[in-house]
C-alpha cells in the first residue's frame, strides 16, 4: 500500500528509461487504484504491469473486491496471489490462494503464488511441510504448473532482524521444484519460474541470482526507488 497514482507514475517514468534494455522481465504490480494511470503510463515500454490481488468470482456482490475481467481491461498482465501480508492480516488461506489462482488462469492472467512459512514454522523443522501443504492444496486443479510463476517468501527473514542466505534461499527453492514435479510433472516443474522475496535488494541479489535454482525476485521496498529497482533488474550488468 504504497504510491498514490501520481507517485505511481512518477516512479514508473524514472524506471523506464533505466530498465529499458534488461535481460530479464520486468513487472510492477501497484495498489488497484493505481493501475488506469500506471498503465498509461508504461505504454510502450517494456514493463508489464501486474495487480496486487484479484478476487475468484467474475462479478457479484463482493464489496472492495476486483475481478479479473477488470484487471484485464487495463492491460494487467501479472497479479500477486496469496502474498504473506494477505494471509496474515485478511484471512487468505491455501483455498482461497487456489481459487484465486484459478480465476485468474481462466481470465488469462499469470499468477505470482507466494508461498513460505513463519519463524516460528522454520524454527520447528516444519518447513517443507508447510510449502508442501501450500503447494498441494493452493495449485491443486492447475494443469500445467509452467503457466505460473511461484514466488517464496520466508516470512521468518521479514522483520525478524533475520536473515535468509543465498544457501538457504537455493535449498528450499530446489525442494519446492521438487515437490512441483511429483505433484503435478518434471517437465513442467523444470520451467515452473520460481522467485524468492525474502527483501532480495540490490546489496544482495547478485549472490541470491547466482544460485541455480533461483530464477528472479519478488521485490518489496527495494522496488520503490527506480535506482534501487533498476539495480537489481540490472543485476547482471553491475
Amino acid at each position: 500500500m504504497n504510491n498514490t497514482a501520481k507517485a505511481g507514475v512518477e516512479l514508473v517514468e524514472a524506471l523506464k528509461p533505466l530498465v529499458s534494455g534488461a535481460n530479464c522481465e520486468v513487472a510492477v504490480c501497484v495498489p488497484a487504484i493505481d493501475i488506469p494511470a500506471v498503465a498509461q503510463a508504461l505504454k510502450g515500454s517494456n514493463i508489464a504491469l501486474g495487480a496486487q490481488n484479484v478476487h475468484f468470482e467474475p462479478k457479484g456482490a463482493y464489496t472492495g473486491e476486483i475481478s479479473a475481467d477488470m484487471l484485464k481491461e487495463y492491460g494487467v498482465k501479472y497479479v500477486i496471489i496469496g502474498h504473506s501480508e494477505r494471509r496474515q492480516y485478511f484471512g487468505e488461506t491455501d483455498e482461497t490462494v487456489n481459487k484465486r489462482t484459478l480465476a485468474a488462469l481462466n481470465a488469462g492472467l499469470i499468477p505470482i503464488v507466494c508461498i513460505g512459512e513463519s519463524l516460528e514454522e522454520r524454527e520447528t523443522g516444519k518447513t517443507e511441510e508447510v510449502l508442501d501443504r501450500q503447494i498441494k492444496i493452493g495449485m491443486k486443479g492447475i494443469d500445467d504448473i509452467s503457466k505460473i510463476v511461484i514466488a517464496y517468501e520466508p516470512i521468518w527473514a521479514i522483520g525478524t532482524g533475520k536473515t535468509a542466505t543465498a544457501e538457504q534461499a537455493n535449498e528450499t527453492i530446489a525442494h519446492i521444484r521438487k515437490t512441483c514435479a511429483e505433484v503435478f510433472c518434471p517437465k513442467c516443474a523444470e520451467k515452473v519460474r520460481i522467485q524468492y522475496g525474502g527483501s532480495m535488494n540490490a546489496g544482495n541479489c547478485k549472490e541470491l541470482m547466482a544460485m541455480p535454482e533461483i530464477d528472479g525476485g519478488l521485490i518489496g521496498g527495494a522496488s520503490l526507488k527506480a535506482p534501487d529497482f533498476s539495480a537489481i533488474v540490472n543485476y547482471d550488468k553491475n
